[in-house]
């Protein structure tokens, strides 16, 4: 009886030579239905395959030169199983690990050792050629383990081990000399250190590249021969030819370094790197409003900044980039399309001129009166999509009245309602019912929603009136109208460069509020050391407190040094003369911003509501009294809910009542 004592186990392993009858016994070590000899712990009921228990400790890997392959029984990770460097799924069972976190499912690991090692294409006679016609959905995701393209490139093979095989790539010479490698020999191996291609610079994390593991030099396997010429008409005219000389350049197209292989065009006198031949000529970014175009330079009159709109770094204006000629909006090519959820191509010019044309073909209102003032024709009336009633021009702005798509104050002529105290500024009428979003999540256009309660997924602030909603599966997201007009590089009155939008900029003081710019969104301009939180940069330029019977106006800087006047005149705190404050001219009075906004200046008052928490209308309300709670029993300093019945005297904090819901109708017929 051979008996075997493995590291793995505590017991005795028995060798048994016949196929278990009594039930289906899985391999320890593998994870697979042992289907011939194996070894048995009379136990417990552990099991290895002969194969598995004959696996030895160490390996030599051919794909991984570096070190040697340990066989370990479990994860030699803290946390989480490790992926199999050959197949790319988790190593559940036993695994052959390296120092360098490089690890290998223990038959993957077999196959290399006992075929590859001796010869590669063994493999043909061991497994049938497939074809890719008629292949099925499944296959269409399917990749080759080698190379990490798809299987319908070519004919494959596929062993039962888990993974697949193109014909071509079985073929690779395990060991080439190159060109642009003259000093050693590079060797078919799996690219454990991460290494970007000398050719297309690109990263290939998984499969097979030829290396030289001395000067960490890198070729994908596609990339070993790269074609004499390329012609792509959609993104340039003329053709490239190869040059494959050792020798850096600059490339044309991106304005980064390339070494050893670059593609000319002669006729434009341009050279650049490979993969930057077919950069898409129009492009829809995240970062931007528009659609931009690839240019291979921009004259220094046709852009009012160099910065970059994504790193804000200097743009070189002699290389590649992309480019607004409309705003002036300028981006690094590898900026733009770092990401793959940053943007999305479009393929012609006929595209982008319809895109700029989408609010136009779904319009949110429709003219129902014209009038002729001097030589201007004007929309009298119309009828939008978000109210029941026609909506009249007019310019008799009342005290205090606030605009129901973007809840702030009126000052100028609106739009209203004749028969409902509903109100919109002639800009909040003519937005679009769709509208792309600067967003990092939110690719596609967004849709208009009238009648909101809701919490903006950009700025955080609560709001009423309109919002853009993600339709997408699962997201839902709604965007307030502000945060979605909002441009990068953004010009603020504060300031007298175009700021820019940084996800985080540590180390400063916010020249809006004073409070520090630590681990928060900004916007903020590298040059000044200016950084201007994003929710302060929303504050609207004309405000109104219950403390003060006239309009305040926001300022950015005090002009009266005098140290007695930078107090608050709310909280009668100090006020620094270097941050913003709202002020009032003809009482001479000045405010905090949060003092005068207050947590909540993105509701309208007097917007009527039902909530689970009172059985009448209740509508906004900021008294001057600070009447008390009736849930809480706090003051009512911010803004609150009153009954709209007098006799019912019920008040209570917005924050102390659930489940809003807007009532769009007369409020006086409302109780």
């Amino acid at each position: 009886m051979e008996v075997l004592r493995h590291f793995s186990h505590e017991h005795p392993l028995i060798f048994n030579e016949e196929r278990s009858h009594e039930s289906e016994v899985y391999c320890n070590a593998c994870g697979e239905l042992v289907l011939g000899p194996r070894f048995s712990c009379m136990e417990c009921g552990f099991h290895l395959d002969k194969n598995c228990a004959e696996a030895p400790d160490v390996m030599n890997h051919p794909f991984h030169r570096n070190h040697n392959l340990e066989l370990k029984a479990s994860s030699p990770y803290d946390e989480g199983s490790p992926l199999c460097g050959f197949c790319n799924n988790i190593c559940w069972n036993f695994l052959y690990h390296c120092s360098c976190n490089f690890d290998f499912h223990t038959k993957c690991a077999f196959l290399s050792y006992k075929v590859l090692k001796n010869d590669f294409r063994e493999l043909q006679h061991l497994v049938p050629i497939i074809s890719s016609e008629g292949h099925s959905r499944e296959l269409e995701k399917a990749q080759c383990v080698a190379c990490q393209k798809s299987l319908l490139d070519s004919v494959y093979i596929s062993p039962d081990y888990g993974f697949h095989l193109h014909k071509k790539c079985l073929e690779l010479p395990r060991e080439i000399n190159h060109p642009c490698h003259r000093h050693h020999s590079l060797f078919l191996q799996f690219n454990s250190d991460h290494l970007p291609c000398q050719i297309c610079q690109e990263t290939q994390h998984e499969g097979l590249v030829y290396c030289c593991s001395i000067c960490k030099f890198v070729l994908h396997t596609g990339c070993v021969s790269p074609p004499p010429i390329i012609e792509d008409p959609s993104t340039h005219e003329h053709p490239f030819t190869r040059c494959l000389k050792n020798q850096s350049f600059n490339c044309d197209a991106c304005g980064t370094l390339g070494n050893y292989v670059s593609y000319n065009c002669l006729t434009c006198s341009l050279m650049v790197h490979k993969k930057c031949i077919t950069l898409p000529r129009f492009i829809k970014s995240i970062w931007h409003d528009h659609p931009i175009s690839h240019n291979y330079f921009v004259v220094d009159n046709e852009c009012t900044t160099r910065d970059c709109g994504f790193c804000h770094e200097d743009v070189n204006m002699e290389s590649g980039s992309y480019y607004c000629s409309k705003c002036k909006f300028i981006i690094h090519v590898n900026c733009a399309l770092q990401d793959a959820r940053w943007y999305y191509k479009i393929e012609s010019k006929d595209t982008v001129n319809a895109m700029s044309a989408v609010g136009a073909l779904d319009p949110s209102f429709f003219v129902t009166k014209m009038t002729k003032i001097g030589e201007e024709i004007i929309n009298a009336e119309i009828k939008h999509f978000s109210h029941q009633h026609n909506l009249v021009l007019t310019d008799e702005v009342k005290d205090r009245m606030y605009c129901d798509g973007c809840s702030q104050l009126i000052l100028t002529s609106f739009y209203g309602c004749l028969e409902c105290d509903f109100f919109l500024h002639k800009y909040c009428a003519k937005l679009p019912k769709k509208k792309q979003v600067i967003s990092l999540y939110h690719q596609d256009p967004l849709s208009l929603i009238p009648h909101c309660i809701f919490k903006c997924a950009l700025c955080r602030f609560m709001r009423s009136g309109f919002a853009y909603k993600c339709e997408v599966y699962m997201c839902n997201d709604l965007i307030c109208v502000r945060c979605a007009e909002i441009h990068l590089p953004y010009k603020s009155q504060g300031h007298k460069h175009p700021i820019h939008f940084y996800p985080q900029l540590n180390g400063l003081s916010c020249n809006a509020c004073g409070g520090s710019t630590d681990g928060v969104s900004i916007y903020g301009c590298k040059t000044c050391s200016f950084a201007v939180h994003y929710q302060c940069i929303l504050a609207p330029q004309i405000a109104w407190h219950k403390w003060d019977k006239h309009f305040l106006t926001l300022r950015y800087h005090e002009d009266n040094d005098y140290s007695r006047y930078h107090h608050c005149d709310i909280c009668e705190e100090k006020r620094s003369p270097n941050t913003w404050f709202y002020h009032c001219a003809i009482c001479d009075n000045s405010a905090h911003l949060h003092c005068v906004l207050g947590d909540y200046p993105f509701i309208k008052r007097g917007r009527t509501f039902i909530t689970n928490d009172h059985q009448h209308t209740l509508i906004s309300v900021q008294k001057a009294h600070h009447p008390k709670c009736c849930k809480c029993g706090e003051p009512c300093f911010d803004l609150a809910l009153e009954c709209l019945k007098e006799e019912c005297k019920y008040i209570s904090h917005w924050m102390c009542n659930s489940n809003y819901k807007i009532l769009w109708k007369d409020s006086k017929n409302l109780v």
